[in-house]
């Protein structure tokens, strides 16, 4: 698992857009990955939104911002044009992003469990350091609260 103030192992990213790129590929510039539970559900989409209304603010603090959920590259697209993201999304099917950053946690719905992502957002500097960990995220606010850390670096 992934340790504050210490080296993110490289691993493959599976894009949007057809890409697959490495963590190490972005050396140089800032990561923001946020991960969440869904495509298409209310508060994925609003944090998505928030995100992609400050695309330009994270561009200018050099800054690539990827958000990582289970769902499949087919829903990964639909959604990015749904919400005209102007970011590449990850899908992670097989959850080892998820489990590299500790974020698949036990849930219950309607009395049903099962293990599900905690919203969680995550910031590497350019040299490829964890800096900063958001977890259990509540939206409201918290991309203005991941800008001012990327400011801080």
């Amino acid at each position: 698992m992934v340790t504050l103030n210490e080296p993110v192992p490289n691993v493959r990213l599976a894009l949007t857009s057809g890409l697959t790129r490495e963590l190490k590929d972005f050396r140089g510039q800032k990561v923001v990955l946020y991960f969440y539970p869904k495509d298409n559900t209310p508060g994925c989409t609003q944090e998505s939104i928030h995100f992609a209304e400050h695309h330009a603010e994270f561009q200018k603090l050099n800054t690539v911002i990827l958000g990582v959920s289970r769902d499949s590259l087919n829903s990964h697209e639909r959604f990015k044009i749904q919400c005209t993201l102007p970011f590449e999304l990850v899908s992670d099917t097989g959850s080892e992003l998820c489990k590299l950053f500790d974020v698949l946690k036990e849930k219950s719905l309607y009395g049903k469990r099962y293990v599900g992502i905690e919203r969680s957002t995550f910031l590497i500097d350019g040299s490829g350091i964890l800096r900063k960990e958001w977890r259990n995220v509540k939206v409201p606010g918290h991309v203005d609260a991941v800008r001012e850390a990327v400011k801080s670096l």
